[in-house]
């Protein structure tokens, strides 16, 4: 079992920036990539990033290039989404989420934070 715990979320300003932060605990080492994804009242859920936890890759959704970026710090069991660029149609709950290795879902979920951008 692998569980994770966000934070980092708020209110900010647009054009502002918020890091959040996803740590990690229980079974990292069978981790094979972290997202994060997003979802706002009435929407669908939406991919917003992700990172491989080993090399460190990443991959971003259209609507973030560019303004977001992941990273990671392995030795505190942490993935970070930087969110630089804020607009209000940002405002979403924020979760990420563990896929562990040889799996094609995302098994694990935190209980996701609250980004709201004002206008």
């Amino acid at each position: 079992q692998v569980q994770l715990a966000e934070s980092g979320g708020g209110l900010v300003q647009a054009g502002g920036s918020l890091r959040l932060s996803c740590a990690a605990s229980g079974r990292t080492f069978d981790i094979d990539d972290v997202s994060w994804f997003r979802q706002a009242p009435g929407k669908e859920r939406e991919f917003v990033g992700a990172i491989t936890w080993s090399a460190g890759r990443t991959r971003y959704g259209d609507s973030v290039k560019g303004r977001f970026t992941v990273s990671r710090d392995n030795a505190k069991n942490t993935v970070y989404l930087q969110m630089n660029g804020l607009k209000p149609e940002d405002t979403a709950v924020y979760s990420c989420s563990a896929r562990p290795r040889g799996s094609g879902e995302y098994d694990y979920w935190g209980q996701g934070t609250q980004v709201t951008v004002s206008s």
